[in-house]
C-alpha cells in the first residue's frame, strides 16, 4: 500500500520540470557565451550570429516548455 503522505507523481513532475528548466538555462547560457565570443572574434558577422543565436534560443525554450508540459501532464494523469 502506498504511503498517502508521499506523492511520488508530484515529486517526479516537479523534479522533471526543474531539470528541464535548469538544462535550458545552462544551454542558453552556453549559447550566449559562445555568441559573444564569436562576435568578439569576428565583429563583421555580428548580425548573422545574433540571428542564429535568437533562433537557437527559441528552439531551446520550446523544448523546455514541451518538457515542462509533459511533466505536468504526467502528474495530472
Amino acid at each position: 500500500m502506498a504511503d498517502p503522505l508521499v506523492r511520488w507523481d508530484i515529486a517526479g513532475a516537479a523534479i522533471g520540470a526543474g531539470m528541464a528548466a535548469i538544462g535550458a538555462g545552462i544551454g542558453i547560457g552556453r549559447l550566449a557565451a559562445s555568441a559573444v565570443e564569436s562576435i568578439a572574434r569576428q565583429p563583421e558577422a555580428a548580425n548573422d550570429i545574433k540571428g542564429a543565436t535568437v533562433l537557437t534560443a527559441a528552439f531551446i525554450e520550446g523544448v523546455c516548455l514541451f518538457a515542462c508540459v509533459i511533466c505536468l501532464l504526467i502528474k495530472l494523469l
